[in-house]
């Protein structure tokens, strides 16, 4: 199965359901807590809508017509600057180890950098070990402490980029 197989595109509202089942599906596969995560933010039923600021958007990866991924960017919350925030990157096994990972970053990156931010923050678990690899791979950084409040407190690894 080449990449040729998986659509990159942004959003629209009849993902909804698919993506939330993808970040859910995702969560429980690494054990995530239930609380404090992705997993219970009404965010995850509603990516559409909380993806349609000017300073914010979300791509799915699309495979046979169904969703298999997405990761988004947003403005940091609770932070004065120009920071967005890396969100809800979530891939089904069928999308890992091919490269989409990098390329959705970049895809994001790129229209982070055009809509005039000057660093990407992101979040994660210390046990996301492919994730914090791909994030380091692609010029991410550790943190000692957070920054903004995203209100994910069960997240306790912090990384940043200048763009």
């Amino acid at each position: 199965m080449s990449t040729e197989d998986f659509i990159i595109r942004e959003i629209e509202p009849r993902d909804n359901s698919q993506i939330a089942k993808v970040i859910r599906s995702v969560l429980i596969e690494f054990g995530v807590p239930k609380v404090g995560t992705a997993y219970e933010d009404k965010a995850t039923d509603e990516m559409y809508e909380n993806f349609q600021k000017s300073t914010s958007v979300y791509y799915v990866i699309e495979h046979k017509k169904k969703i298999v991924g997405g990761v988004g960017i947003a403005q940091l919350d609770n932070y004065e600057g120009n920071v967005c925030e890396l969100q809800k990157m979530y891939f089904l096994p069928i999308t890992r180890g091919k490269g989409l990972g990098s390329k959705l970053i970049n895809t994001c990156l790129n229209k982070a950098k055009s809509l005039g931010y000057e660093s990407c923050y992101l979040e994660t678990m210390p046990y996301m070990d492919a994730a914090k690899a791909l994030y380091k791979k692609n010029g991410f950084v550790n943190l000692e402490k957070p920054i903004g409040n995203t209100g994910h407190y069960s997240c306790n690894v912090w990384m940043i980029k200048k763009l």
